[in-house]
């Protein structure tokens, strides 16, 4: 059972923690990190994030995947190019894609065509022929149009077909962040489509080598068994039906703790999941996360603009608002906020944006330490689908990004970028 002190420190981790007074990120005071960089800045740590990488490379290979695995990084969570750049350096993943402008970036940041796995929607013509252009670059097609489109451009390739289930898995069964369930959704081809899939593919001499599935962002250790009904339905339902399947995409979602009631993701279990259903299965396995790799790696440095009570809420505002970090509004996931100094009693405030929105709020009663003289906050958990998601609204969308490089492989300590 965890104390009230320990509850208000759920987030510490060796890299992120309070060392007296001040909050340190990655070797670095966040207080110092707030004065050079200014506000609002995402800072992330490629430290955090190899480490991220490296834990889930450990769990593909704990798995004992008989026909091997490929880690790719899905990149619409965060494409930051020093840091597609430096996971590059790694050589431990390749890239999930899903639009031509991604593919176009991430080899601009030096992945090769072929380490890059591309899955989209909603393909414009323009779109198939600028995917065409890549020598390498698979393709799984989201629909029957997307077979017919790739189909007519490409005749005779291998393709990948993405699935839906009708069953979905998230953090805490958020619909928000479900992409396949009981309500009909755009993603993928359903079971009941799947013979016309196949006579499509054939029409045009296309082979389908894999079935990629993702179905839902954010599960934790509680929907682990959700997530090992959803692969068990694919293979039931969809593999066991295309005999030229050598690969399966699982999908990524894994996610990372945002309350203190959350935990941390069993890797362990995560691992004897793939392991029960490709233990024994001359199939490769892809992984696509995105959230696990780069999501606590990353930081949001505010500056305060204002403290006041109104009624009986103590309201703390910030430089910036949900427009160039979207998750909290969005998908109800909540960023912790944090003082870059801890001193005094804990009181309950509620942290407001600069939006001329009702939606801009960006934690409800956080405990907080005195912020008198204090000039800055900091959100954890910002490494994610934040400044790839950002917007202008208001005219507000300015912001800018630095990469703390890892300091085993740089002989720099950081890296303003």
């Amino acid at each position: 059972m965890m104390t009230e002190q320990e509850s208000q420190l759920w987030w510490q981790r060796a890299d992120l923690s309070y060392h007296g007074e001040a909050l340190f990120f990655a070797g670095h005071s966040v207080e110092a990190l707030a004065k050079r960089f200014g506000s609002p800045s995402f800072v992330y740590s490629f430290a955090r994030v190899r480490d991220n990488l490296e834990r889930v490379d450990a769990a593909l290979r704990a798995a004992q995947l008989p026909a091997g695995y490929t880690l790719l990084y899905a990149m619409k969570a965060n494409r930051f190019a020093p840091l597609l750049t430096s996971l590059q350096h790694t050589g431990l993943c390749g890239i999930d894609a899903c639009s031509p402008r991604e593919v176009e970036h991430a080899v601009s940041c030096g992945f090769r065509p072929d380490q890059i796995s591309f899955t989209a929607g909603s393909l414009s013509r323009r779109d198939v022929e600028l995917l065409a252009c890549y020598d390498g670059l698979f393709v799984d097609c989201d629909s029957l149009h997307a077979i017919n489109a790739w189909g007519q451009c490409r005749p005779g390739s291998e393709i990948g077909i993405r699935v839906n289930p009708a069953m979905g898995v998230s953090r805490a069964d958020n619909d928000k962040l479900q992409y396949a369930g009981t309500a009909a959704t755009k993603f993928g081809i359903y079971e009941e489509q799947l013979d016309e899939a196949l006579a499509l593919a054939r029409s045009h001499g296309l082979k389908i080598t894999k079935i990629h599935f993702h179905t839902g962002c954010g599960y934790l250790t509680p929907e682990l068994s959700q997530w090992d009904a959803v692969i068990g339905s694919c293979l039931e339902k969809f593999v066991a039906r295309c005999p030229d399947v050598t690969t399966v995409n699982v999908g990524g979602g894994l996610g990372v703790p945002h309350v203190a009631s959350d935990g941390t993701l069993d890797l362990q279990a995560w691992s004897a999941v793939l392991h029960k259903h490709f233990g024994n299965r001359n199939l490769r396995v892809e992984i696509e996360p995105g959230e696990y790799i780069v999501k606590d790696s990353g930081l949001l440095l505010l500056g305060k603009t204002f403290e006041e009570t109104k009624q009986t809420t103590r309201f703390v505002g910030v430089d910036a608002g949900f427009n160039i970090a979207p998750e909290p509004a969005y998908y109800n996931l909540p960023f912790q906020p944090l003082a870059p100094r801890r001193s005094g009693p804990l009181k309950q405030v509620t942290v407001v944006g600069n939006i001329n929105e009702a939606l801009d709020v960006w934690y409800r009663d956080a405990w907080l330490p005195e912020l008198e003289g204090q000039e800055s906050l900091v959100l954890i958990n910002a490494g994610a689908y934040s400044a790839s998601m950002a917007s202008n609204h208001c005219m507000r969308g300015e912001m800018r990004e630095f990469l703390i490089a890892d300091p085993r492989t740089s002989s720099a300590a950081d890296t303003p970028q």
